[in-house]
């Protein structure tokens, strides 16, 4: 029988919970996000001491300033700046980092499918073009056209939060972080 540790439990019930408010509304809400910020700080703590609190908050950081970056760029949305803050205290930075791959990976999947199913693939395929020369020469690329940025009613964009769920959960029950 497979048995799952309390932050193993903890870190699964805060991103299903995202992915589901996601999914519904769009929007991942901070009490879900601050209370993983919060479970995963006291829980390491609790478990590590000095090193697991230690090993929690660098994991917020890294978390928190990674998808900062994103947000920054209007690529991704607030909450998932957050979330992935949340998975971050709850996991540490070595198995944030595992998370983040299977994350990628599991957004560019759900990507392709939202993309060839509304019909975009070259509409897409100019946009990533263009968002790399604008970014190459320092230039946000949401200036020049505005449908780049999520915010737009014209972009294409998917609940994030369901990308972080599957990277999240792959990595429980695949790699048994």
């Amino acid at each position: 029988m497979i048995s799952f540790s309390p932050l193993q439990i903890c870190v699964a019930v805060i991103v299903l919970a995202a992915a589901a408010t996601d999914i519904r509304s769009r929007k991942i809400p901070n009490w879900l996000t601050l209370s993983g910020v919060i479970a995963g700080l006291a829980l390491n703590g609790v478990v590590g001491g000095v090193a697991g609190l230690k090993s929690s908050f660098a994991g917020m950081l890294l978390g928190f300033g990674s998808y900062l970056v994103l947000y920054c760029l209007r690529a991704m949305g607030a909450g998932d700046v957050k979330l992935m803050a949340a998975v971050g205290a709850i996991l540490g930075p070595a198995n944030w980092i595992s998370v983040f791959v299977a994350t990628a990976i599991a957004g560019g999947v759900l990507a392709v499918i939202l993309i060839v199913s509304k019909r975009r693939v070259r509409e897409t395929l100019w946009n990533v073009a263009f968002i790399v020369q604008e970014l190459a020469h320092f230039r946000p690329p949401q200036k020049k056209r505005s449908e780049l940025d999520i915010r737009d009613p014209r972009a294409l964009n998917m609940p994030h939060g369901v990308a972080i769920a599957a990277g999240t959960m792959a990595c429980l029950i695949l790699a048994r972080i």
